[in-house]
């Protein structure tokens, strides 16, 4: 509940800066201001719906509002960035164009004229005043605010308009060869292509799911690992858009686990993992097997549930997965978030693959996740384990990604 205070506080002074700098200092008071505030009042309605509407309704009425109240989410975070870049220059043009100062009034002139009276005509003085019309000058103020708002909304639209042909466009493959000391030369060559973060949810349409299968399957892998954070509802709401996935192919097998949304269905992911079994796709659920490549074990594969899991007793346990596997074999684990690789790498696992971060999915903010994972995005190191962590082929929240293209990784296991 605090974390939900939190956001919808951050929510609401966004919207009030935004208020201030796009709206009250780009206008003068009347129709205009007025129809601004009324438009940016409706895009905080949007918004609202999209956060909140989709988690406790699934009516196509809730999901088409989710749409723009999504996209704004992404204009709205870069109109922001780009208006406190814009601050300072703002506030230096201003100090030197505060207006032209004030001139006192000249004194009245004095005019002499004759008035008739009974006496006679009387001679009296009139003091008449110089109307001048000041010049008219433009509100230099008024322009610099107004020139601000331009450049920051050209600019955000610009970066979300190229971020949401990356979001919603094909994903990237990646090609990455990693070397195992301890592979047998035989099973040199090894093919395991890597998927995560696929979301299926209300802004994802089956054409998603049919672009990721597609380039799955252009990948010609050996192994296909499907490491979490798959759905953003249930079965019955999206069970039609991961009807794709029944089509994967792979010669020994796809695997799945569980990332952390996968726990914030009500019920848990048991339903998905009876689905995917009927699809041909086995869920490693704290649990390992051998992979076989030209007639020897190349590879101990294993799979822990995510860290969400805990929330049901079904948190990630590496000691099943792990203990008593073969000697001089490697061990790959696949696990959703990257945060496991420091306990994995304390028992010896070669590699680790994973998802969860989405690249950032939109810069900056993949220079906020090292607070919580120890790795982003690509190939890395955590002690003596080589790890690699996805981009994932989805999105979650806008339907943007921008610095972060979606991916499909396929990875050729080489002995060193």
């Amino acid at each position: 509940m605090g974390f939900l205070v939190v956001v919808f506080g951050v929510v609401f002074a966004v919207h009030f800066y935004l208020y201030r700098r796009l709206i009250r200092s780009t206008t003068l008071p009347g129709r205009a201001r007025k129809a601004l505030t009324g438009v940016l009042v409706l895009l905080l309605v949007l918004l609202l719906v999209a956060l909140v509407g989709t988690r406790v309704a699934s009516s196509w009425l809730v999901h088409l509002l989710a749409w723009p109240g999504f996209i704004w989410v992404a204009v709205m975070f870069y109109v922001t960035l780009i208006c406190l870049a814009l601050e300072i220059p703002r506030l230096v043009l201003g100090h030197f164009f505060k207006g032209d100062p004030v001139k006192a009034a000249p004194p009245p002139k004095v005019i002499p004229a004759t008035v008739g009276s009974p006496s006679g005509p009387r001679k009296i003085e009139i003091e008449v005043e110089d109307v001048v019309e000041p010049p008219k000058r433009p509100d230099r103020r008024l322009f610099i605010n107004r020139a601000a708002a331009v450049v920051a909304g050209v600019g955000a639209g610009t970066i979300v308009g190229f971020g949401l042909e990356s979001g919603l466009g094909d994903p990237v493959l990646e090609r990455v060869p990693i070397k195992l000391p301890n592979l047998d030369p035989r099973a040199s060559g090894l093919r395991i292509a890597l998927v995560s973060d696929i979301h299926l949810g209300p802004l994802t349409g089956i054409a998603h799911t049919e672009r990721i299968v597609e380039q799955i399957n252009r990948c010609d892998a050996d192994i296909v690992a499907i490491v979490g954070d798959l759905v953003d509802g249930s079965v019955g709401e999206l069970g039609h858009l991961a009807a794709p996935l029944t089509h994967i192919k792979a010669r020994q097998g796809t695997y799945f686990v569980t990332g952390n949304h996968e726990y914030y269905i009500q019920g848990g992911p048991d339903e998905w993992i009876d689905t995917l079994r009927s699809y041909g796709i086995r869920t490693l659920a704290n649990e390992r097997l051998p992979i076989y490549h030209d007639g020897v074990q190349a590879i101990t594969l294993a799979g822990v549930n995510d860290v969400n899991g805990a929330t049901m007793q079904a948190g990630p346990d590496l000691h099943p997965a792990l203990f008593g596997r073969p000697e001089g074999v490697p061990t790959v684990l696949l696990a959703h978030q990257p945060v496991i690789g420091a306990e994995a790498a304390k028992w010896g696992v070669d590699l680790q693959l994973s998802g969860h971060t989405h690249g950032g999915q939109m810069v900056p903010f993949d220079r906020i996740v090292p607070l919580q994972q120890p790795v982003v995005r690509g190939l890395d190191t955590i002690g003596e384990m080589q790890i690699y962590v996805t981009r994932g082929a989805g999105f979650w929240g806008p339907p943007v990604r921008v610095g972060a293209p979606p991916e499909v990784t396929l990875i050729r296991l080489e002995h060193a």
